[in-house]
């Protein structure tokens, strides 16, 4: 199926319209996919084995372009500082990494924290090493051009690029804890770095737009504020300090056309009327164990917001082959009128086999053509 059909079903479904049948996307773990490859051999792409609507690519988004420094390396257990500064150890199996020190450790430091340009080609056109792409749940090097990675998908796909918003930015370089607890202790050091943050994330997803040249017609957002119980920080510290910086990247994708996609963990529904206010499209992922249902957001935000994920991986990974249709014939009911994605509640886990997965796009697959007939 060529690409302009996918792109179709999914501004359908970000729109709040039925289009052919409801779309599929996915983020995968190492785990999940090396389980594939041995599987269904070494060539597996997961994008094309299941048919999948749309794919995201994310180039070199570090402050710094740079080579990761190895700082450390025995066995599987490595340590290297990427382009943020960041110090951070990468350890066998275990699904995520450890960011043992961050470049800026003092408050006053901030002001003196320097950006490459946003605009750099090397972003774009040239491979090598990020923290964004490489440092997750494996260590992945000298990573072919951003360009050539969005060119192998883009005939086929919905192309997504991708971009964080301030406060996803700023712990990568001062942490956490320092996040946090700046906000209340150096207030005004904080907001002047979160607003450079700001101007650096907007110009890069406008070089980003110009770079593709065509290829994209979607954003994901990239942020991150809140847990499984609630916000990290107060919903109204986040409407003065970040919503400015959110509603600029949305209206630079919007005026290229673009659909935008904030992918947000734990429960921010705090901020969801904020969101709809600055014109997003659809939130993802909606974490089941934060205890969000689509069914229900669905009733209550209706045509207003549309919804990317929200299908519990605990499920899958448990195998039960009626509680995996049972699971993804609830989530439909959030379809009906278009406005939702089939996706995960985060990503496909290394815990779920091949064969559940392959069993939930099926359940989907045979009830997931408009328009639905599903059970009350």
């Amino acid at each position: 199926m060529g690409a302009e059909k996918k792109i179709q079903r999914m501004r359908d479904a970000l729109s709040h319209r039925e289009g052919d049948r409801v779309p599929a996307g996915e983020f995968f773990w190492t785990g999940f996919l090396k389980r594939c490859q041995a599987q269904w051999g070494s060539g597996f792409d997961p994008y094309r084995h299941f048919d999948l609507d749309y794919v995201i690519a994310t180039p070199n988004l570090d402050p710094h372009i740079q080579q990761f420094e190895v700082l450390e390396e025995s066995g599987d257990d490595i340590v290297v500082r990427t382009g943020f500064g960041a110090i951070i150890r990468r350890t066998g199996v275990l699904p995520m990494p450890r960011f043992e020190e961050f470049s800026v450790k003092l408050p006053e430091d901030m002001a003196r924290f320097t950006f490459d340009d946003p605009a750099d080609p090397r972003r774009f056109f040239e491979g090598g090493d990020d923290q964004i792409n490489g440092v997750g749940d494996a260590l992945n090097r000298n990573l072919p051009p951003w360009s050539e990675r969005l060119a192998s998908y883009a005939g086929e796909f919905a192309m997504f690029g991708s971009v964080c918003e301030p406060y996803e930015y700023l712990w990568r370089i001062i942490g956490s804890e320092n996040s946090l607890v700046w906000m209340a202790d150096a207030p005004d050091e904080l907001t002047a770095f979160v607003d450079r943050i700001g101007e650096f994330m907007v110009a890069h997803v406008a070089a980003q737009i110009e770079a593709g040249a065509g290829k994209l017609c979607g954003m994901y957002i990239w942020g991150d504020v809140a847990y499984r119980n609630g916000m990290f920080f107060s919903p109204v510290t986040w409407r003065r300090m970040f919503k400015p910086h959110v509603k600029a990247l949305i209206d630079v994708c919007h005026e290229k056309g673009l659909m935008v996609v904030y992918h947000g963990c734990g429960n921010a529904t705090p901020l969801y009327e904020d969101l709809i206010e600055i014109g997003l499209d659809g939130y993802n992922p909606l974490e089941a164990k934060a205890g969000l249902d689509v069914v229900e957001l669905k009733k209550e935000y209706g045509d207003r917001l549309a919804f990317v994920g929200n299908i519990d991986m605990r499920v899958l990974e448990k195998g039960d082959p009626e509680a995996i249709r049972a699971e993804v014939m609830h989530k439909l009911h959030a379809a009906k009128g278009g406005g939702w994605v089939f996706q995960s509640d985060h990503s496909v886990s290394s815990g779920v086999t091949p064969d559940s997965y392959a069993l939930a796009l099926e359940t989907l697959r045979q009830h997931g053509d408009y328009p639905l007939d599903l059970p009350d």
